[in-house]
């Protein structure tokens, strides 16, 4: 509330500017980031408020927007009701989680021909809150699909300059790991070597849906099946039932299916690749990381699924 002094002018006029509004807080998803581990060490974030109104009907200035960079295929929901409030799958994209608040009216926005000096001001709109989930499902070319153990995180190391924990014991991997695959002289494309699989994993056993809602991104799956298995036929079966008992959508993926560690294979495991590939329309290949043996027709394989 302001009044300016000049002659013959009741009390001066009024000239009280108005509030500047409070700025937006905005998502923004960054192709650059990977992981949303930023966020598990800060919980809280404010946009700046607007500057109050100056005298002279001079508005206050609004807030600076807050953007806070996501990596691409974050989804946000609203931790209440769980919906999903929106799905970040592209570089740049945007979402205004909250707008700023209004800026409040000075008193020269009150003046009237019979109220001509107000001694009134409004002050501006409180800005809201939110509590919200952010979840990062993967998006990869291909992903790397089978059970603990069966060589995924050993194939990425190989193929990409990715390095994830290798160990001999059950699901070594925990958090999914992305490489880039270099491909002939001037071609690449994303590798996303998933938690490992295990049966009744839609149901959330195991690693569960923290492993199945990565999937989801993936253009192509490689069904990765280990050669000292006992049975190759029951675990493709395994592995397929329960990418179609999480959704639909996944069995309906392009695939393939890579029988790793062949570098122990003998002329009996080489009979019962050759028998699985005889039950498949998909291709079969077998390859061994150690040896480098079937690594170039593997990315080969891949390249031709994703093009």
């Amino acid at each position: 509330m302001s009044f300016r002094r000049e002659k013959f002018v009741p009390k001066g006029g009024p000239d009280g500017g108005n509030g500047g509004r409070g700025g937006d807080v905005i998502l923004v998803a960054n192709g650059q980031l990977h992981t949303l581990l930023d966020h598990r060490y800060r919980r809280e974030y404010a946009a700046p408020n607007g500057a109050p109104g100056e005298p002279s009907r001079r508005s206050g200035k609004s807030g600076r927007a807050l953007r806070i960079e996501v990596p691409v295929g974050t989804v946000v929901r609203s931790e209440e009701s769980g919906a999903m409030l929106a799905d970040l799958v592209e570089d740049g994209q945007e979402f205004i989680v909250l707008p700023g608040g209004a800026g409040g009216r000075g008193n020269a926005e009150f003046a009237t021909a019979t109220n001509q000096t107000p001694r009134k001001a409004e002050s501006g709109r409180e800005g809201k809150d939110a509590q919200l989930l952010l979840e990062l499902k993967l998006i990869a070319d291909v992903g790397l699909v089978g059970f603990p153990n069966a060589g995924k995180s050993t194939l990425i190391s190989v193929i990409s300059a990715a390095r994830p924990r290798i160990a001999d014991y059950p699901f070594t991997t925990l958090e999914p790991n992305l490489g880039i695959v270099r491909y002939r002289e001037y071609d690449s494309f994303t590798v996303a070597d998933l938690p490992g699989l295990i049966e009744g994993a839609h149901e959330g056993k195991g690693l569960g849906h923290k492993f199945l809602q990565h999937v989801e991104r993936t253009r192509v799956l490689a069904m990765l099946i280990d050669c000292m298995s006992g049975d190759y036929q029951a675990d493709v079966d395994v592995l397929r039932n329960e990418l179609s008992s999480y959704s639909g959508e996944l069995s309906e993926k392009p695939w393939f299916i890579a029988v790793s560690k062949t570098d122990t294979a003998d002329e009996e495991t080489q009979e019962r690749i050759s028998e699985l590939a005889s039950r498949h329309d998909v291709p079969v290949l077998s390859f061994s990381s150690v040896s480098q043996e079937g690594i170039n027709a593997l990315k080969d394989m891949m390249w031709r699924m994703i093009t």
